[in-house]
């Protein structure tokens, strides 16, 4: 074999290999007109290296934001160094579909560009070659663990029952609150809930029954706070809502109307139609108070004054001068 025909096959089989390797490859010259377009390429765009060879880059693929392009390839062209950019920047830089089947839950394929000078034989960049690879497996993995972890986040801050914050993110809540309170001194209350007889309930009808008031009540917490406002279970049947930039009138304007609303509602359980109430103590923070345990206290302390008197109240605690 004749070493022209040595290299001429060298050349068959490199051509070869850039055509079907499993990566996109394309060669634009400095006017961004498409030279070079290899298979991994033809086969998710559906053109043919025919059909793009000398048309601009931005006329075919419009999703490409030009102005950042070409900011990112003149760096490339005049420093001569590689540049990359990956899906969690930039999702994509072609606006291929997601075919593969693993990772069927992904509209678009998730890429990776490899920006690459390429250097005429008297040194100057004449070309700018882009390597795009198919991420969307790592991507894909990535972006379920993340939302994984989120969903657990949320659940291990979450009460089961009522799907209310559980006691010690509501606490942890309450603490950041307080120094936020140190900083600025804007008026804010803590309203503490308790259902009344709870365990009459429990003695007469049974947990089941008493789970479903604990949900009612947790229910009518939710529709009644604000986004804003931080609600959750603080025991039992002992409920605990933050409402922050609330001034005291307002606060017990709330606590009435959450009152009111469980004093008028029924719990319906099959053939059982159940009523009940509940008592709250409502607390706005000040100078007096020098902590968030404290604060807690003097809510608590509000709460109890409603159970003496007979329930179904609520009851202010007394601002300290």
């Amino acid at each position: 074999m004749s070493l022209e025909t040595e290299q001429m096959n060298e050349m068959h089989w490199l051509m070869e290999m850039l055509h079907t390797i499993d990566v996109g490859l394309v060669v634009l010259d400095r006017q961004y007109n498409i030279q070079i377009w290899n298979g991994f390429m033809e086969n998710h765009s559906g053109l043919l290296p025919r059909e793009v060879k000398g048309k601009a880059l931005f006329e075919l693929f419009p999703e490409i934001p030009k102005e950042w392009f070409v900011r990112k390839s003149e760096s490339v062209f005049m420093l001569k160094n590689k540049a990359f950019t990956i899906w969690e920047q930039r999702p994509y830089l072609f606006k291929f579909q997601n075919y593969r089947p693993i990772t069927g839950t992904a509209d678009y394929m998730y890429q990776n560009t490899t920006f690459i000078p390429l250097m005429s034989s008297t040194g100057e960049v004449t070309h700018l070659c882009l390597i795009v690879y198919d991420v969307t497996d790592n991507a894909t993995h990535k972006k379920d663990l993340e939302q994984a972890n989120s969903e657990l986040e949320v659940l291990s801050q979450t009460d089961g029952l009522t799907q209310l914050f559980n006691r010690m993110h509501w606490e942890s809540c309450l603490k950041s609150e307080f120094k936020r309170w140190q900083r600025s001194a804007n008026p804010s209350c803590l309203v503490m809930i308790d259902i009344d007889k709870f365990k009459n309930v429990n003695d007469t009808y049974g947990h089941v029954l008493g789970d479903e008031v604990i949900r009612h009540i947790s229910e009518k917490i939710r529709y009644h706070v604000r986004e804003t406002d931080i609600s959750g279970r603080y025991g039992g049947e002992e409920f605990a809502v933050l409402l922050a930039d609330t001034t005291l009138e307002n606060a017990q304007v709330f606590a009435e109307r959450l009152r009111r609303e469980i004093e008028n509602s029924v719990v319906k359980y099959n053939d059982i139609d159940l009523k009940y109430t509940i008592s709250l103590g409502v607390a706005e923070i000040d100078e007096s108070i020098n902590n968030y345990e404290a604060w807690i206290e003097c809510a608590d302390a509000a709460l109890y004054r409603s159970k003496e008197n007979g329930r179904n109240k609520v009851s202010l605690h007394p601002k300290q001068g």
